[in-house]
């Protein structure tokens, strides 16, 4: 446990100790006396920062509790010391910024510290510092400490996760099964099951995976997650989002959880709807939830998962609904289980090391969380029976006479001790999300470099070890992936279990390294301490101003997190946090509406600012002397409705990402921002010429996203076209990634066909609306692409599909094929062939098709091929004779593991459509690997006509 709270401390002392070494250079010119004090400060918290390593390595039990008391006082010192340099580098460069061109300023800069009362603090700041090195001295030897200390588990930062679904599927084939048949019933009847057992039992991946394997056709499916204090606002709209983009669309302007409920009853009612309701802990939840999901004959199903017997039971009243228990794996599965994660096989394991891990699983009962947590936990240990028996020892003294529930805790305990301080430190960070939030894996590590929980200097660098950190932690299976890139190697996205953000949040709270609004209230009373990290999880309408006068002294708040719908404190209380002159992150996920941004500008170490989503309704400007953050890296304004940018934006010299609505005038001036390197989405049509010029000089940009339909009504539309194409050309020879979204043919064509013969480095790309036959010569040169997005107009014809075919390092591709670019409708039917020539490295293809047309994969096509999902419209009478719109899918490589089909029809076509689909699965059952495979099916109402070429409207574009 002590190893929790010192990572919090070693973590804020590192950086502390950076900035003081930074003071002592001549760029500062310190009075004597404050140098002096400076130095003192820097001496002492190195010597202090040495047992505060040494503590990290120690139990919470070896540790005396006069210790544990010093090093709590040490972190609060070392956070103040932060905030005094913080505010002092703040001054001065506010000063300076002031009196650029008076000489006698530079005098003032040298007694800034005096004039603004820093020599006091200094001295005052000193005193605590001599204080709390003279306790250590007498409470905690550190000789002794060097002696006992054992020796550090030596981890490699690089190890890369883990990604192995057989791992958590073990088990799960006899339960899939029956539940299954519990579903099974009448054509029209509706059915519920409910599925409960303690946490990490595994009920969730159980519930996925029946989810999976059901084939049926559902007009409608949905997963949620309710969570222990559910935002029902929330839940309802991610069904929504799942059921019905349009109504999904519409619902952002419903305030009230009766207006969703109305809406979710009117989209359901007349569907045959499969939903996956996900973590229920009450009674009071569920009848939410089920008072949104209509009863109906059209053979709809729900499945739940919940801790409770009782809740189960009220998820099977008044219906035809059945309860499983989930029960704990087998010794067998157990074991499966165990050495997956440690080997290729059970087979690999050396027999000296067989009868080790029959011990340490039976003190796993059988919990497939807790199994995995402790095979994580040797993972990267030498696989002897000394070491593993060491580890047994440890198990059996922390679980021995506890509940199998408590045994997972203390098991995770373990695996939190066996962490290296700097990972605790992030671990504990996670706890800022709240349950079942969906954790974007790029903006983790943006907030970790922010929040100053990764060393260095070298901000690239520092992001590349924060992934570094969180492959561990996921290779530990502390944290789990639920997204992965085309590589298999790069997480996207991913979540905490339950039962341990449980733990982390319990952790985190004891250490003050996290306060938490729970909807409940806050997770500690901080009447007395000072809050460091402040994260707002659920609505807090009915209390705000009791909260407000909580955290109206935030002089010490380093990073605000608000979610959920949390408009009233965000629009009313933001003054509160005017006295932080310490915050790093703003990060606001919450549905906000009619307010600006104009406060950011006191945040003068901001780092981080995201106002998040689509629900920043109302707001319009920023404020017009945002130059004031210097230190800004990341500015995400794409949940923000502004008209424009200041144009002291370019004057944030440090700022590496921007992210607008394309909405967004941008100043002429964007030459000036060289360290950026993402910027999003720009609409060039609205910029000025002398602004895309500029775009063109920024030579260390990466990522680039624009909005280009070379429609733009000008004077001098030729010159703004050249300079369009000149500068897109140009930042085409050092982009890793470009998107074109809005792209008419011609301005796409315009700039492939000016792009220099040299392969650039170009590893991502989206294209709308290319004409496949004109660009490919330009696509083929795209040696280095991995992942590739377009909309073809016209035919694609062999010849381009040989094009795309032939890349060498393409792992994802998504087509969508519409007709040519004058809406011609006549390419009614065509057949496109994948060969076993090409695609060799594919591992994701998604094809939609806005015309009727058929794919064939021939024997060996995509032979590495991991995720297939076709969108098929079929408008009218298909030629079935000649095999229906897919063929030889049992053709694919033997990687295949995921099929999902959704075919859009007129209701007229029904009955040949359910034909279609059960040659669908016909041949995905011959596959030899079994693939999952999803078959989903509309209808629309209206006339059949032959030459009806329209998309139905509530379509979204299939993304990569």
């Amino acid at each position: 446990m002590a190893e929790m709270v010192v990572s919090a401390a070693t973590s804020v002392m590192g950086s502390v100790i950076g900035k003081l070494a930074a003071m002592l250079t001549e760029k500062y010119k310190l009075a004597k006396d404050i140098e002096r004090g400076i130095r003192f400060l820097h001496e002492e918290l190195s010597s202090m920062d040495a047992v505060l390593q040494m503590l990290a390595e120690k139990d919470d039990d070896q540790i005396d509790p006069r210790a544990k008391d010093w090093r709590s006082k040490v972190r609060e010192l070392s956070y103040d010391i932060e905030d005094c340099i913080d505010r002092f580098m703040l001054n001065h460069s506010q000063g300076g910024s002031k009196a650029n061109f008076v000489r006698k300023a530079m005098r003032k800069v040298k007694t800034l510290f005096k004039d603004g009362g820093i020599a006091e603090k200094i001295r005052e700041l000193k005193s605590l510092v001599s204080e709390q090195s003279e306790r250590g001295k007498r409470y905690y030897d550190i000789n002794q400490c060097l002696l006992a200390s054992p020796q550090p588990v030596l981890l490699d930062p690089r190890a890369p996760a883990l990604f192995q679904e057989a791992s958590d599927l073990v088990g799960t084939d006899a339960p899939r099964a029956q539940i299954i048949r519990l579903l099974k019933c009448e054509e029209k009847q509706h059915k519920v099951v409910s599925i409960y057992g303690i946490g990490g039992q595994g009920k969730t991946t159980l519930a996925m995976e029946v989810y999976h394997k059901i084939t049926e056709a559902f007009d409608c499916r949905a997963f949620v997650s309710v969570s222990q204090t559910p935002d029902m606002k929330r839940l309802l709209r991610d069904i929504l989002s799942q059921i019905s983009k349009s109504d999904f669309d519409q619902s952002q302007m419903l305030e009230t959880v009766e207006q969703l409920i109305r809406t979710v009853i009117e989209c359901l009612k007349d569907k045959r709807y499969f939903i996956l309701i996900d973590d229920i802990w009450s009674e009071s939840a569920w009848d939410l939830v089920r008072s949104a999901l209509p009863v109906n004959d059209n053979g709809s199903r729900i499945i739940t998962t919940t801790r409770s017997k009782a809740v189960a039971n009220k998820c099977c009243t008044g219906i035809a609904t059945q309860m499983y228990e989930a029960k704990p794996l087998s010794d067998e599965d157990s074991q499966r289980l165990f050495f997956t994660r440690l080997f290729f096989s059970g087979d690999d394991c050396h027999p000296d090391l067989r009868k080790v891990s029959d011990d340490i699983l039976k003190k796993c009962c059988g919990l497939p969380l807790a199994i995995i947590s402790i095979a994580g936990l040797l993972a990267n240990r030498s696989k002897t029976v000394e070491v593993w028996s060491n580890v047994l020892r440890s198990i059996a003294a922390a679980v021995d006479k506890d509940s199998p529930i408590d045994k997972m805790k203390r098991i995770l305990l373990l695996s939190y001790f066996d962490l290296p301080h700097h990972l605790k430190s992030c671990l504990l960070y996670l706890s800022v999300f709240p349950e079942d939030h969906s954790i974007d894996c790029r903006r983790l590590i943006l907030l970790w470099v922010a929040e100053g929980l990764i060393p260095g200097q070298d901000r690239e660098s520092m992001e590349q070890l924060g992934r570094s950190y969180l492959n561990e932690l996921i290779n530990r299976s502390l944290v789990q992936p639920t997204k992965v890139g085309a590589d298999g190697t790069t997480v996207k996205q991913c979540r905490v279990h339950d039962v341990i953000l449980e733990f982390i949040v319990s952790k985190a709270v004891e250490d003050n390294f996290v306060t938490i609004w729970n909807g409940n209230g806050f997770s500690k009373n901080y009447s007395s301490n000072k809050i460091r990290h402040l994260s707002i999880q659920k609505d807090i309408s009915a209390r705000a101003e009791e909260i407000a006068k909580t955290i109206k002294n935030a002089a010490h708040i380093r990073s605000i997190n608000i979610f959920g719908f949390n408009s009233v404190l965000v629009k009313k209380h933001a003054s509160e946090f005017l006295n932080s002159q310490v915050l790093r992150v703003l990060n606001i996920e919450s549905q906000v509406v009619g307010y600006n941004l104009g406060h950011v500008k006191s945040f003068g170490q901001l780092k981080y600012l995201r106002a998040a989503g689509h629900q920043f309704i109302g707001v319009t400007k920023l404020p017009k002397d945002i130059e004031k953050l210097q230190h800004v890296e990341t500015l995400d304004l794409r949940g923000a409705y502004l008209e424009n940018l200041p144009a002291s934006i370019m004057l944030l010299q440090k700022l590496v990402r921007l992210f607008v609505r394309d909405s967004v005038h941008l100043p002429d001036e964007i030459r000036n921002l060289q360290a950026l390197e993402e910027l999003s989405m720009i609409n060039l049509d609205i910029q000025s010429e002398e602004f895309i010029q500029g775009l063109g000089d920024l030579t260390n940009l990466k990522v680039l996203e624009i909005d280009w339909s070379c429609s733009r009504k000008l004077r001098d539309m030729e010159g703004h076209k050249k300079a369009c194409i000149s500068t897109v050309s140009r930042l085409f020879r050092h982009l890793r990634e470009l998107r074109m979204r809005g792209s008419g043919p011609d301005a796409t064509c315009s700039f492939m066909a000016s792009c220099v013969p040299t392969p650039p480095p170009l590893q991502k790309l989206l294209l709308n609306t290319i004409n496949l036959n004109r660009v490919g010569p330009q696509i083929s040169s795209l040696v280095y692409l991995s992942r590739l997005h377009i909309d073809v107009y016209g035919e694609a014809g062999k010849e381009g599909i040989n094009i795309l075919a032939s890349l060498p390092m393409l792992l994802s591709l998504t087509v969508n094929l519409s007709n040519d670019e004058d809406g011609d409708s006549s390419i009614l039917y065509a057949r496109h062939a994948i060969n076993r020539q090409g695609f060799q490295r594919l591992v994701k293809f998604n094809l939609c098709c806005w015309r009727e047309a058929a794919l064939e994969f021939e024997p060996g096509a995509m032979p590495k091929l991991q995720r297939l999902k076709l969108r098929l419209w079929a408008r009218c009478q298909f030629k079935f004779g000649e095999g229906g719109l897919v063929l030889g899918l049992q053709n694919l490589g033997l990687g295949l593991k995921h099929v999902a089909v959704d075919v859009d029809c007129w209701a007229a076509v029904a009955d040949e459509v359910e034909a279609l689909e059960d040659d669908i699965r016909g041949a995905a059952a011959m596959h030899p690997n079994g693939p999952t495979l999803q078959v989903e099916r509309k209808h629309y109402q209206g006339f059949m006509a032959q030459g009806c070429s329209r998309r139905p409207s509530d379509h979204a574009m299939v993304e990569a």
